[in-house]
């Protein structure tokens, strides 16, 4: 099991930047695949990005490629989601997730730990 809280959201004017953070309780946190999903007003949690375990293969949304960047450090058991150039459409609560399950990075099925999110609103 892992606990996973969230942290760094919060009021951005577009073009700016923001570096979300995911502190994880547990032993096992160097095991898991690691993503990060959004979900706007109205619409449904939605795939951002993901790290593998060992942080040496990562994974984007087409629509987030270059913009945003997921790190983690084992050592701390922190996840981040480092973002620029900020768009409105990114007005999201941002939520951190555990990989559990083999298969597609892209799909929430295959995780099964889930923080609380953290808000990130863009004004124009």
């Amino acid at each position: 099991q892992v606990q996973l809280v969230e942290s760094g959201g919060g009021l951005v004017q577009a073009g700016g930047s923001l570096r979300l953070s995911c502190a994880a309780s547990g032993r096992t946190f160097s095991s898991y695949s690691m993503g990060w999903f959004r979900q706007a007003p109205g619409k449904g949690r939605e795939f951002v990005a993901a790290i593998s375990s060992s942080g040496g293969s990562t994974y984007y949304a087409d629509s987030v490629k270059g913009r945003f960047t997921i790190s983690r450090d084992n050592a701390k058991a922190m996840v981040y989601l480092q973002i620029h150039s900020l768009k409105p459409e990114d007005t999201a609560v941002y939520y951190c997730a555990a990989k559990t399950i083999s298969g597609d990075y892209f799909f929430r099925g295959h995780y099964d730990f889930w923080g609380q999110g953290t808000q990130v609103t863009v004004s124009s």
